[in-house]
């Protein structure tokens, strides 16, 4: 199977910040908000989350600050984000947000089990049908019993892209690698379902993009 770009950045305004090694990406600051209102809904009182593909790190410092009961592992594959994530880590000395990890959730065994949230923003159009199959298998093996999958991004609907942009984004993405793009949400739906999950909602989210709740069955 090829080794798709899946974790190259999809917005070319990640930036190093002035303290060495950090990373800021201006969207991650503008869909944050959202993103945590939502997570806010399903996230348990206590227990251990895993964040795949974290990027800068931004949003692992923020659904930590937001959630100090439970304890989050932020993941990644290219050394670069890992560092910038360990000093977003450093600079709020969070104690229940973990060292990063090195993890291809694509390659790689999931670090552990019975995990109560999974969550990744903006991987799922970085990937290849296949990778999305696996991914949505090694969540569904790694979730502890009615634990919650939340994946964010954008998809193309029913009825087509939501924006003409959407749809030249996609044409970019395809232009790289035919394998990955823009998933649909009837597919994403059938997938779900075939692998042991339930969809509990598709939440309309700022520029068009998409935040699917899912979950294992207890």
């Amino acid at each position: 199977m090829s080794h798709p770009p899946r974790v190259v950045p999809c917005h070319s305004n990640v930036k190093p910040m002035e303290t060495k090694g950090k990373l800021s990406a201006p969207s991650a600051e503008r869909n944050q908000a959202a993103i945590l209102e939502v997570l806010a809904q399903y996230a348990p009182a206590t227990g251990t989350a895993l964040e795949i593909a974290s990027g800068t790190g931004q949003h692992s410092v923020a659904f930590a600050k937001q959630h100090p009961n439970i304890q989050w592992q932020p993941t990644d594959i290219i050394e670069e984000r890992l560092t910038s994530i360990a000093v977003w880590r450093a600079e709020h000395a969070l104690g229940n947000l973990r060292p990063p990890v090195r993890f291809d959730a694509i390659l790689d065994p999931v670090p552990e089990t019975q995990i109560d949230v999974v969550i990744t923003i903006n991987l799922l159009h970085l990937i290849g049908e296949d990778e999305c199959w696996t991914i949505l298998r090694k969540v569904a093996g790694a979730l502890a019993p009615n634990g919650y999958f939340l994946f964010y991004g954008p998809f193309r609907r029913d009825t087509g892209f939501a924006s003409e942009d959407d749809r030249d984004f996609h044409h970019k993405l395809q232009a790289m690698d035919p394998s990955i793009g823009y998933k649909e949400v009837r597919d994403m739906k059938n997938w779900i379902r075939t692998h042991g999950l339930t969809l509990v909602k598709i939440h309309d989210m700022p520029s068009n993009n998409l935040m699917w709740v899912v979950q294992k069955s207890g």
